[in-house]
């Protein structure tokens, strides 16, 4: 005797039909399979943002009240600070996460860093999305193993699978699908072919409102990252898709002109995730957003008006459960005998100790499941969640 909402035709028929949609252009063909992965999803949902190329945790989230600032970054060339508190602001560029701290959803972790050293993108890069203690030791990601161990599903808002995603089965990519999209003349011919098979009729219901929804992201100004985050929610808010996310932006490897690319760039990333909460809803409440970068810049200006790579940065953690209005830091300070190497913020926390405890609320991670997919990883920060 078959379950009621599930059967091995049925899961057959919607796989095929799946397969059918995507090769005729209504659903991309790894997010058609995807569809149908959660029949009993978790409420807790998790969106990673992945910063590509090094944020400059110091100009994020500058520490202005540090008696060393002035004379390490003040300056015309350095934008007013949104305040935080006695000694961090954040930029102006940031007005709604500066909100959201203020109203206790976001948190920042700073003066953070994996243990990479090198100042490699590529290699920090590998280390972060593979959860290492050093470069190309683990071939699969953090993320990926957790889905492994619980049997979660997740999609990247990227043309091809992040490395903190490879290795797991229900992990998909989606990109918005330019082609022109199917009359509504042969919609209606597909509809009338299925109408008899309830299975089928009911698969092709489903997929035509994922491709609505999909629809959305067909910006006339191209795919920006504000529509992938839109699409990311709409994904995690569907009753059968997925609740993990994996977001990704390039081009914070800021060696000149800083400060206007920045001008641009963090009031971008503070759109997409305010998009992101819109799209989320209701369902901002279960959420955990992670926002992080491989390393750090250096904390003094370059003769270019930028910052060279550096070492420790700053990461944000926002969502209708964390602990949110406060800094989380060892400070180190910024004085000359302060700084790593006498040029960077030195790190005082793990990035393995942040994304420990948001595993261990993600997917209920017993100490066993935690060793395999951080290995070697120690001390979960704390104070994250609201208790």
């Amino acid at each position: 005797m078959t379950s009621p909402t599930f059967s091995r035709r049925a899961h057959l028929q919607q796989l095929a039909l799946g397969a059918g949609l995507a090769a005729s252009g209504l659903l991309p063909a790894r997010l058609a399979l995807a569809a149908q992965a959660d029949h009993n999803p978790s409420e807790q949902r998790l969106v990673v943002v992945l910063l590509r190329g090094a944020l400059d945790g110091l100009s994020a989230v500058p520490a202005t009240g540090d008696p060393a600032w002035a004379s390490l970054r003040g300056g015309a060339e350095t934008p007013s600070a949104l305040p935080l508190d006695s000694t961090f602001g954040m930029h102006p560029g940031l007005a709604h996460l500066h909100r959201w701290y203020h109203n206790k959803e976001l948190a920042v972790v700073h003066a953070v860093a994996s243990s990479y050293r090198e100042r490699s993108h590529f290699d920090a890069q590998q280390q972060l999305e593979s959860g290492g203690d050093r470069p190309f030791v683990l071939s699969t990601g953090w993320l990926a193993r957790a889905l492994q161990a619980t049997q979660h599903s997740a999609v990247a808002m990227a043309p091809a699978m992040p490395l903190a995603l490879r290795g797991a089965d229900r992990a998909t990519t989606w990109t918005p699908n330019r082609r022109p999209s199917k009359s509504q003349d042969t919609l209606d011919r597909i509809a009338a072919m299925y109408a008899d098979d309830v299975p089928l009729a009911s698969a092709l219901a489903q997929a035509m409102e994922q491709q609505d929804k999909t629809m959305g992201t067909e910006v006339s100004t191209g795919a920006g990252f504000s529509a992938l985050a839109k699409q990311a929610g709409a994904f995690l808010s569907a009753a059968r898709g997925p609740r993990i996310a994996w977001l990704e932006v390039g081009g914070w490897d800021t060696h000149s002109q800083q400060t206007a690319r920045l001008g641009r760039m963090l009031p971008a990333l503070d759109d997409a995730l305010h998009v992101l909460r819109e799209s989320l809803s209701v369902h901002w409440a279960t959420t955990t957003v992670l926002v992080m970068t491989e390393f750090g810049r250096s904390a003094a200006w370059n003769g270019s008006q930028g910052t060279d790579h550096g070492t420790a940065s700053a990461a944000f953690v926002a969502g209708g459960q964390v602990a949110g209005g406060q800094v989380l830091t060892d400070w180190p300070g910024l004085g000359r005998h302060q700084l790593q190497d006498g040029r960077d913020l030195r790190p005082t926390r793990d990035m393995r100790s942040l994304i420990m405890p948001i595993l261990q609320r993600q997917f209920q991670l017993g100490t066993g499941a935690m060793n395999a997919v951080l290995p070697g990883a120690t001390s979960p920060m704390d104070h994250l969640w609201r208790v």
